[in-house]
């Protein structure tokens, strides 16, 4: 920016537009003598003979005529005179205009505005030159007058207030040129952040402060909150606090909540902000009768009542009546009933207890016969059409489903290639028939990653990743990455087409080396070098299935000379030649971070195929989630159950490989080593695997009262399993199929330089030559 202001003062001098200095809440004053359109009196009669213009330069005389209301021959007439005047000054072309008689001629005299040869910005930090240029409304070429300076001016104004700089200043300066011509240069000054020092609340009686401070978006500035801009005042993210405000006391039973009046008051020194929600809570309501009725033929409103998402003597809930209507109409839709129309009516009433009760009646009616008529698709300047098309869930034709709407727009969101996914309706080009407008904003989806962190399994360890989610715009996924560990090392390199083809058929492949040192547990090292091939595809939106065949030539070395004989039967290479499958039922409402729902998912594999090992291995793991927010007010805290159970059959005449079996720690038990629990050798304590897990865990998520703005979670959880049956052909093999429990709380911190996982554990049952470890630590960084 200085090469640019240096370059333009070497041409001319600089001169102020306006007053120099001038904040926002200035104006400007024009910078030339002349800035209304002067007309001379002229007597109305006799005809004119010719129009004569003078002092225009860039622009034709016969142009600026046109804007004239009399022409040559015509009377002369004041009032025409005066409103042709208002038309060209109305143009923008001209500071200064008159119009005078002489003789019986009519005499224009033009200044024509400057023509902007360059606009520039100096001085501007939080906003970048590209997000300036789509901002102002003058460019390069265009013609200069000071009005649209100024309204440029206050549009730079607006979008840093949007950033939340309130002190910013933004002064138009430009510099003459030859032949009529200027820069243009908006010097700005950023100032400081605008802070939010306070955020109360008058009128709440059933919630403190605290708590209504948990439900808004915007937080109040402390030191902690460096990393985030939620202490800075947005009102745009006020207004979303009103509405998270509504829905909180909807959910909560409060169906009469009123939010009165909202307050934003800047400090005297523009420093920081005052926000003040005035509320009218209302009192509580239960859930009275619910009745559903039906008005379409053959469908009997009784059988949907599976869909409701509350029932009588619960809490009112907003939400849930929202979900019920959601739910209900998806059912009679899969019954055959394109066009359903759900209505939730609500009747109040105080019952003789004086408990506010609302009574509900789901009204299922015919719906308009509306179809799609088109998708439109805006803002993918990089990502193909094609990409986002096919996570519709509905198509150009179709009866109009705002439930599958809903559903693609949550597809889109979870390929993480955008901001924002908006979608609006708009009408057709008939009555029947609705155009789907879907304006996506792209986002970075490659990184390049160099980072560092420990981890209680693997040391400390360095990694470097390079990956594109969504590779030149076609949704293929490709990557690289390689871990360097104390404990373990790995090099992966991966590509992955999730619509093969243009076909609902995934395609994928890696190539991997990986060492891992079980020195600790089982005294020797492993590598494994192969590769992967990969397919599947989709049932429907819930039932998918993936298949995968490996080819891996696994090394068991540097084994201690005092390792177990099971061990050291093992040294050397062998080859792993397996195929698989997996066939999962997921029914989450997100695969990033569900809160309600649930997955189910059946694995197996066979191994053979000319490998050196032989066996059949069957997986099964589970996990449901329950909101606690019907408890806790907070859609933040979450109940997660999972299960999972494996067995390996081995047959043939191939070799017992303990590097085949299931281990039982770490990840998939807290509170032992990996590997720690489950058999060992009585001689040696290394563990030895085994061909028999089952484990289960009992988890609630929930936030710390700190600050939910900085991506920190909490964690409670009971983790239970058990690990058996391993060859026991040499002796001295300790197993007990009594199961191990450990109880533990944990925390997670979601940082913008890597995610900190920390969990302690007590394992409460345990038995002889388990390996237990109560503190769990990781930590990975990207920069």
């Amino acid at each position: 920016m200085l090469r640019t202001r240096a370059a333009l003062l070497a041409t001319a001098c600089l001169l102020p537009a306006f007053v120099p200095g001038a904040a926002h809440s200035q104006t400007l004053r024009p910078h030339t003598k002349h800035a209304r359109p002067t007309a001379v009196p002229v007597q109305s009669g006799n005809t004119i003979a010719a129009i004569e213009v003078q002092g225009n330069h860039r622009i034709e005389a016969g142009t600026i005529e046109s804007y004239m209301l009399l022409t040559p021959g015509e009377p002369f007439d004041a009032k025409a005179i005066d409103q042709s005047l208002k038309t060209l000054y109305a143009t923008g072309l001209f500071k200064n205009v008159s119009i005078t008689r002489v003789g019986n001629n009519l005499v224009v005299a033009v200044s024509e505005n400057p023509l902007i040869a360059q606009v520039a910005f100096e001085g501007n930090h939080q906003l970048v030159n590209k997000d300036l240029v789509g901002i102002v409304s003058l460019r390069g070429n265009s013609v200069y007058t000071p009005q649209a300076a100024e309204q440029d001016r206050q549009a730079i104004l607006d979008a840093y207030a949007h950033k939340g700089y309130y002190s910013t200043t933004v002064v138009p300066q430009i510099i003459l040129l030859p032949e009529n011509r200027v820069n243009l240069v908006y010097k700005i000054h950023d100032g400081k952040a605008t802070f939010i020092s306070r955020i109360a609340f008058v009128g709440n009686k059933h919630f403190s402060e605290g708590a209504l401070r948990d439900v808004v978006s915007s937080r109040e500035s402390a030191w902690w909150r460096f990393l985030s801009t939620s202490d800075s005042y947005d009102p745009g993210r006020v207004g979303l606090d009103q509405d998270l405000l509504s829905r909180f006391y909807h959910r909560s039973g409060y169906p009469d909540y009123q939010l009165l009046n909202t307050e934003a008051e800047l400090a005297p020194d523009r420093s920081s902000f005052y926000i003040t929600f005035v509320l009218n809570e209302g009192p509580r309501y239960r859930i009275g009768k619910v009745n559903i009725v039906s008005h379409l033929p053959h469908l009997d409103g009784a059988t949907t009542k599976g869909d409701l998402q509350l029932g009588s003597g619960d809490w009112y809930n907003g939400d849930a009546i929202t979900q019920s209507v959601q739910a209900i109409t998806t059912d009679v839709q899969g019954r055959g009933f394109a066009f359903v129309q759900v209505k939730p009516i609500e009747t109040k009433r105080v019952t003789a207890t004086g408990q506010h009760v609302v009574d509900l009646t789901f009204e299922i009616d015919e719906g308009p016969r509306v179809f799609l008529e088109r998708i439109d698709i805006t803002g993918n300047s990089r990502t193909e059409d094609k990409v986002i098309r096919r996570e519709f869930q509905i198509a150009e034709g179709d009866a109009f489903n705002a439930q599958k709407i809903k559903d693609s727009r949550e597809r889109l969101n979870e390929l993480q290639y955008f901001k924002s996914v908006d979608m609006s309706t708009q009408p057709g080009s008939a009555p029947d028939k609705i155009v789907l407008t879907t304006a996506v904003q792209e986002q970075a989806t490659g990184s390049f990653t160099i980072g560092g962190g420990y981890s209680t399994d693997d040391g400390a360890l360095v990694d470097l990743g390079l990956n594109e989610k969504n590779l030149i715009g076609t949704g293929i996924d490709a990557g690289i990455t390689g871990v360097l560990a104390q404990r373990a090392s790995q090099i992966d390199l991966s590509v992955t087409d999730p619509y093969f083809l243009d076909r609902n058929l995934m395609v994928g492949g890696e190539v991997f080396d990986t060492t891992n040192n079980n020195l600790d547990i089982s005294q020797y090292e492993e590598q494994r070098l192969g590769f992967t091939a990969r397919t599947g595809y989709a049932f429907n939106n819930f039932l998918s299935q993936t298949w995968n065949y490996s080819l891996v030539d696994r090394d068991v070395y540097n084994v201690e000379s005092d390792a177990s004989i099971y061990v050291k039967n093992e040294a050397g290479w062998s080859l792993l030649s397996q195929v698989g499958q997996s066939i999962t039922w997921d029914h989450r409402n997100s695969t990033l971070d569900p809160h309600t729902g649930y997955i189910i998912r059946l694995g197996t594999d066979f191994a053979g195929l000319g490998g050196s090992s032989d066996y059949v291995r069957v997986k099964l793991d589970a996990g449901y989630y329950i909101p606690l927010d019907y408890f806790t007010g907070n859609s933040s805290w979450t109940l997660a159950l999972r299960a999972g159970a494996g067995k390996l059959y081995r047959y043939g005449n191939g070799n017992y490989y303990i590097i085949d079996n299931f281990f039982l720690g770490g990840d998939n038990m807290r509170g032992f080593q990996e590997g720690g629990a489950g058999p060992h050798d009585t001689a040696t304590g290394d563990s030895l695997g085994g061909d028999t897990m089952m484990t289960g865990t009992a988890e609630v998520h929930f936030p710390l009262p700190i600050s939910k703005d900085i991506g920190l979670s909490g964690r409670v959880f009971t983790d239970i399993g058990t690990l058996y049956g391993t060859t026991d052909s040499y002796g001295g093999v300790y197993q007990n199929k009594s199961p191990r429990v450990s109880v533990g709380i944990g925390f997670s911190w979601n940082t913008p330089f890597g995610l900190i996982n920390i969990d302690l554990a007590d394992p409460i049952v345990k038995y002889k030559y388990d390996q237990t470890q109560v503190f769990r630590f990781g930590f990975g960084t990207n920069f």
